[in-house]
C-alpha cells in the first residue's frame, strides 16, 4: 500500500487521463493499466499498479483508489458519487481540473514565500549579530567615556537596543512563519495543515468556504442527476464536506428538510439557512420549478470554484509584498539601531 498521498499534479494527471480514456471507450481497468505502462519506477506507477490490481480483483474505481491510501478522501468520495450516478467521466474531469488548480495555487504560494523567506533568514542573522555583538560594544564604549557624556547619550544606546530587539523579534516571527508555510506546501500532507490555516485567516477565510461549497455543490448535482431523492442526495453530499462552518449550515438545512411540522424543499432550506448567497439561492429556487436542478447546481459549482480561485490568487499575491515590507522595516531598524549610538557620541562630543 502506498504510504503517502500523491501530489496534486499526479492526482490531476490520473483523473484527467482516465477520464479521457473512458470517453474513448476504454475499460476502467485497462485505462489505469495504460497509465502505468512503460513508465519509470515511481510512486505514481506503484499507485497505478495497485489500483489496477484491485480493479481486476473485482473492486470498483473508488474502492481501488481508497485501498491504496494515496488519494485524498474528497477525490475518493467524488469518484464514488460519479460511479453511483453514472457520471464517472465527468467527475474525473472535474477532479482533474480541481487538483491542477490546487497545484498552481501552491506553486504560486511557494514562489511568493520562498525568496522573501530566504532574505528574511539572512536579515535575522544580521539583526542577531547586531543586537548581541555590536550594540553591547557601544554600551561598553559609553561606560568608559561616561565622564564626558550626557545622560541623553545613554538614552540613545538604550533606544538602539530596544529597536534592535523589537526588529529581531518581528523578523524572526515572519521568518519562521514563511519557512513553515513554504515547507508545508511542498507535501500533500502538509498542504492539509495549510488548508486549515487558510480557513482561519481573514484574507482567505471566505475563499476556503467558497471552495468547500463548490465541492459540496458538485457532489449534490451528481446525486440529483442520478435520480436520488433530495433528502438522500443532501445527506450523501454532506459526506464530502470537511469545512466546519459549511457543515453547520448544511446540518441546519437537512433538519429543515426533514422537519415534520414544516418541511422545506431543497432550494427553500438552502436559501433560508444562507448556504448560498441570495442571488444564487434564487437561481436554485427557479431551477427546482423548471426541473433543471442538477444543471444549475453544476453551473453554481463552477462559479464557486472560479470565485474561490480568484480570491486565493489575490491573497497569495499579497504575501510577497507583505514579506518585502517586513524586510524593508528590518533593514531600516538595523540602520537606526546602529546609527543612534553614533549620533549620541557625536552629540556628546559637540
Amino acid at each position: 500500500m502506498a504510504n503517502k498521498l500523491l501530489e496534486s499534479s499526479a492526482i490531476s494527471a490520473f483523473c484527467s487521463s482516465v477520464a479521457t480514456m473512458l470517453a474513448a471507450g476504454v475499460q476502467t481497468d485497462e485505462a489505469v493499466h495504460m497509465l502505468s505502462e512503460n513508465r519509470k519506477q515511481s510512486n505514481f506507477k506503484r499507485v497505478c499498479d495497485e489500483v489496477y490490481s484491485h480493479l481486476v480483483n473485482g473492486s470498483n474505481l473508488a474502492e481501488s483508489m481508497d485501498k491504496t491510501g494515496a488519494f485524498p478522501a474528497y477525490a475518493v468520495e467524488m469518484v464514488r458519487v460519479g460511479e453511483s450516478s453514472g457520471r464517472t467521466e465527468r467527475v474525473l474531469r472535474t477532479l482533474g481540473h480541481y487538483y491542477e488548480s490546487e497545484r498552481r495555487t501552491f506553486a504560486k504560494l511557494q514562489s511568493s514565500v520562498g525568496y522573501p523567506a530566504a532574505l528574511l533568514c539572512v536579515m535575522s542573522v544580521i539583526l542577531l549579530f547586531t543586537v548581541i555583538l555590536i550594540l553591547p560594544i557601544f554600551g561598553q564604549t559609553y561606560e568608559s567615556m561616561s565622564g564626558a557624556l550626557t545622560s541623553g547619550s545613554f538614552g540613545m544606546v538604550n533606544a538602539s537596543v530596544i529597536i534592535g530587539w523589537i526588529a529581531l523579534i518581528i523578523v524572526l516571527v515572519a521568518t519562521i512563519g514563511a519557512l513553515i508555510i513554504s515547507g508545508l506546501s511542498h507535501s500533500e500532507n502538509g498542504r492539509t495543515h495549510v488548508d486549515h490555516l487558510l480557513r482561519k485567516l481573514p484574507g482567505t477565510k471566505q475563499a476556503m468556504y467558497q471552495l468547500a461549497l463548490s465541492r459540496f455543490t458538485n457532489a449534490l448535482a451528481s446525486f440529483i442527476a442520478s435520480g436520488v431523492q433530495e433528502e438522500a442526495a443532501l445527506r450523501q453530499a454532506m459526506a464530502t464536506v470537511d469545512h466546519p462552518a459549511l457543515k453547520q449550515k448544511l446540518d441546519a438545512t437537512f433538519d429543515a428538510m426533514v422537519n415534520i411540522d414544516n418541511p422545506r424543499s431543497l432550494g427553500q432550506a438552502i436559501v433560508e439557512n444562507e448556504v448560498f448567497e441570495p442571488i444564487y439561492g434564487r437561481m436554485l429556487l427557479m431551477s427546482t420549478r423548471s426541473g433543471s436542478t442538477d444543471e444549475v447546481l453544476g453551473h453554481l459549482s463552477d462559479i464557486f470554484f472560479d470565485d474561490a480561485n480568484a480570491q486565493l490568487d489575490s491573497a497569495v499575491d499579497t504575501i510577497e509584498p507583505t514579506l518585502a515590507a517586513f524586510l524593508t522595516v528590518a533593514v531600516g531598524a538595523t540602520l537606526i539601531a546602529v546609527m543612534l549610538p553614533l549620533i549620541g557620541i557625536m552629540g556628546s562630543i559637540a
